[in-house]
């Protein structure tokens, strides 16, 4: 017995060093954060806004846990403790929590999980694997990128700049799209073949850094007018980069516009508006078979994407006070033929390189790019 209990005190102590020991876990919806805090004008922030929102309007007990360390062991200690609080309810914002995820559905199979931006599979391979305790919810990110590439050459921007994070399919997918919208608006208006240029960058992390700053620097002294910034918190780099060269921002995932006056726009995935859909299908609506077992793409036909069109505070604000001449008129229409079908922006190439960087020629090529000049760096 002795033994039993010295071991049991071990895999709770373990389990308290993967977490943060000072948090209140009893919840009945809880949320693991991704790396970054609850307030990362990112995931963790879209997506617990969306638990916030839903929960409170419900009075339902929610919280969220921080992992002590961002590694799978790390994060299935976080569900382990969030169950042990009565969670029901075990939201997941990121692909960084397939591997975690996919061991907690079995290990946890009367909780339901809401993986965001992911789907479970074993760690090692990516043959995904989803129980019906689990509902992997995607963004079609690709016409968010599309938007945000269309909008910056309709406003007469020809030198444009991207800066993606890691080659993981989602920043793949919001570059793809960026430069397919920059594409069909320099098609649109006139524009000659060669005449739009495209700095194209993948930072290989997710990080505000001195050496982000630089890159991003360096690109507008270069002569880039804006920068899709698609990474997390490189953004914060790329906005300290514009700021001091006068230049312009493309945020992304949630509005950044608040963050910076250099933010033109942001190429935003519904976050809370997915949470809020997932959890009414639990708790109001009995329609939870609709997510469970499989993946869920939210797209322009269900508002799952977009640019930002109302200003947060102030209803008769213009969302797109930042744009020379690109409105809501344009913007409207332009979102419409991605809700038809009339637009469908191409989602992922064939790309030689392992770590998923595309060079020039297989981008150019594989998109059918002809207005747009590509420049790897």
């Amino acid at each position: 017995m002795k033994k039993v209990l010295t071991f049991s005190l071990a895999i709770l102590l373990l389990a308290m060093s993967l977490v943060g020991c000072n948090q209140n876990t009893n919840a009945e919806i809880a949320l693991i954060t991704d790396k970054g805090n609850i307030d990362d004008k990112s995931f963790n922030q879209g997506s617990w806004e969306g638990v916030v929102e839903f929960a409170k309007a419900n009075k339902i007990s929610h919280n969220y846990i921080k992992p002590e360390e961002y590694t799978d062991a790390g994060y299935l200690a976080a569900i382990d403790l969030a169950v042990e609080g009565g969670a029901k309810v075990v939201v997941t914002p990121g692909y960084l929590f397939e591997v975690a995820v996919y061991e907690a559905q079995t290990k946890h199979p009367d909780v339901k999980f809401i993986l965001l931006d992911g789907a479970p599979h074993p760690a090692g391979s990516h043959d995904e694997v989803i129980n019906e305790n689990v509902a992997s919810i995607k963004y079609s990110e690709e016409q968010s990128g599309y938007l945000a590439g269309y909008a910056a050459v309709m406003d007469g921007m020809t030198n444009l700049g991207f800066m993606g994070g890691m080659a993981v399919p989602a920043v793949q997918a919001f570059g793809y799209g960026y430069l397919q919208g920059a594409e069909d608006a320099a098609k649109e208006l006139g524009l000659a073949d060669g005449a739009i240029k495209v700095t194209y960058h993948y930072t290989g992390n997710f990080d505000e850094t001195d050496t982000n700053k630089a890159t991003a620097k360096t690109m507008y002294q270069e002569g880039t007018e804006v920068i899709f910034a698609c990474g997390g918190s490189v953004g914060k780099s790329v906005m300290s980069a514009a700021s001091e060269a006068e230049a312009k921002v493309i945020g992304v995932d949630v509005d950044q516009r608040y963050d910076s006056e250099t933010v033109i726009s942001s190429a935003t995935k519904g976050l809370a508006p997915s949470v809020v859909s997932v959890l009414e299908a639990i708790y109001k609506t009995n329609s939870w078979d609709k997510f469970a077992g499989t993946t869920t793409y939210f797209n322009a036909a269900n508002e799952g994407v977009g640019l930002p069109t109302i200003v947060i505070g102030d209803k008769k604000a213009d969302a797109f006070d930042r744009f020379q001449s690109f409105n809501k008129e344009t913007y409207d229409k332009v979102f419409a033929q991605l809700v038809d079908g009339k637009v469908t922006p191409i989602r992922g190439i064939e790309v030689e390189d392992p770590a998923g960087i595309a060079t020039a020629d297989e981008l150019t090529a594989q998109l059918n790019l002809v207005k747009i000049v590509v420049t790897t760096r």
